[in-house]
């Protein structure tokens, strides 16, 4: 009768059932790969995104000056 109120509810069991399960299938590797890459991508979006700041900053201080 719960499970017809709320089906989308997941709770912290299911989603280490589906961490374990990921983990046997692709194993550890494969994963801290992918993770690994996306993380590092992220990583240079911000330090690019810090840059382009820095750059428009100085180029308004020169306008000011």
């Amino acid at each position: 009768m719960i499970l017809s109120v709320l089906p989308l509810a997941i709770g912290p069991w299911q989603i280490a059932i589906v961490v374990g399960l990921a983990l046997l299938f692709f194993g550890g590797k494969a994963i801290g790969k992918k993770l690994g890459g996306a993380i590092k991508s992220t990583g240079e979006g911000v330090k690019e995104f810090k840059k382009a700041l820095k750059e428009d900053e100085s180029k308004e201080e020169e306008k000011e000056e």
